[in-house]
Parts: C-alpha cells; sequence; structure tokens
C-alpha cells in the first residue's frame, strides 16, 4: 500500500494538510490560516477585513497565521482597539457630547486642541439642544463665556481624583464648586457626572446634566 502523502506532500500545497484516504489516495487540506483548494492555500491576512477588528485609529499587524496585533496611530491612544484622539476630536465622536463642540466651532472655540492637559464637563446633547437659555446666550453674545466656564486648563483630573477636590478654576476665570456625596459628584450643587472619565491625548471629559452658569 502507498502513502502518496510520504512524496512530495501528496501534491498538496506546502500549507496544507496531506491524509491518506486509501491506496494511493489523499485529501489535501489547508492549514489553519489559509484558504484554498488544498492544492493551492493562500494566507488569510486577519489584518485584511475590517482592519483586524482593531479601531480605525490604529494600525492592524498579522503577527502570527491566527494572531495580529493592534497600536493605536501617532496622536493617538488606547489599547489599538479602542483609540482616542484629542479631547476636540473626541467631543464630536460621541453623541452625548458633540452639541458641545457644534457650540465650540460656531464660535471659533479652540482652547482645547492644544497640548492640554484639560478636564472638560460637558453638558449632555440633550441639555444644550433643550436648555432655552442657550439661544439667549448666544443673542447675548455670552455663549462663549458659558461654555469656557465647562473647561479647566492644566490639568487631567479623572473622577476619581475630582472627589477629592472641593474648588477649580474654570478656563472662563471664575470657580467651579465641587461636592461628593452619596457616590456621586455634584458640581455647584445641582449638576452631576453622569458619564466620566473619556480620555484623550490632550486631557479628560466628563458628561454632566445641567449646563454651569458663570
Amino acid at each position: 500500500e502507498i502513502n502518496p502523502c510520504l512524496v512530495n506532500n501528496g501534491g498538496c500545497d506546502r500549507n496544507a494538510e496531506c491524509t491518506q484516504t486509501g491506496p494511493n489516495q489523499a485529501v489535501c487540506n489547508c492549514l489553519k490560516g489559509y484558504s484554498g483548494d488544498g492544492k493551492t492555500c493562500t494566507y488569510i491576512s486577519l489584518c485584511s477585513q475590517n482592519n483586524g477588528g482593531c479601531s480605525e485609529f490604529a494600525i492592524c499587524n498579522d503577527t502570527e497565521l491566527t494572531d495580529r496585533t493592534c497600536t493605536c496611530k501617532p496622536n493617538y491612544i488606547g489599547d489599538g482597539f479602542k483609540c482616542r484622539g484629542n479631547i476636540f476630536q473626541e467631543l464630536l465622536r460621541n453623541s452625548n457630547t458633540s452639541k458641545f463642540y457644534f457650540h465650540l466651532q460656531a464660535l471659533s472655540i479652540r482652547d482645547i486642541s492644544g497640548p492640554g492637559p484639560f478636564t472638560l464637563f460637558v453638558p449632555h446633547t440633550d441639555i444644550l439642544k433643550s436648555d432655552p437659555r442657550v439661544k439667549d446666550w448666544i443673542a447675548k453674545g455670552v455663549m462663549a463665556q458659558v461654555l469656557r466656564y465647562h473647561m479647566v486648563a492644566c490639568a487631567s483630573l479623572l473622577y476619581k481624583d475630582l472627589t477629592a477636590i472641593t474648588n477649580i478654576t474654570s478656563l472662563q476665570g471664575d470657580f467651579i464648586h465641587i461636592s461628593y456625596s452619596q457616590n456621586s459628584l455634584v458640581l455647584n450643587n445641582k449638576a452631576e457626572i453622569v458619564l466620566s472619565d473619556t480620555v484623550g491625548t490632550n486631557g479628560v471629559i466628563h458628561v454632566i446634566n445641567q449646563i454651569l452658569v458663570p
């Protein structure tokens, strides 16, 4: 009985497994990580489909047959699967904070696109859309002051950092009072932090449920 697999891998591709099925008969099956009919097997690049599951802001590298690495591109931070840019970019990418971004753009406020670090307290998009005072502030030309009152420079303060602080100075110049009780952080005794610690390359974003007024 002749086993054809013993000679030249039975005519199979070198990246295929040859299995004897009978006298002088064999089948070829591509190895894991390759596709084809067994006679010809081509390498399947994980990175070739959907960037290998990496973030759109990451570089995918095939490492082994069934593995790959994801590395955030320059000017982005993260684990490769989630990569974040600066907080100005991140505002736009999240529907909870995108309205704040559009207000900044409308007034050409670019402070937070600099190196930072910054801490932002961003009123939820729904609040900025529904609060009737916003149109009034825009008409009176004070909206820029209101927006800057939600920004803190020279520090990237995470939620846990804020629990130990009572007052911080905003970019607008006035203090923001912080109190921590019943497992929630409240600003100026009324705006609660509802989403926290979106970290970008130049700071951190917290989402609040009220607009802060200087």
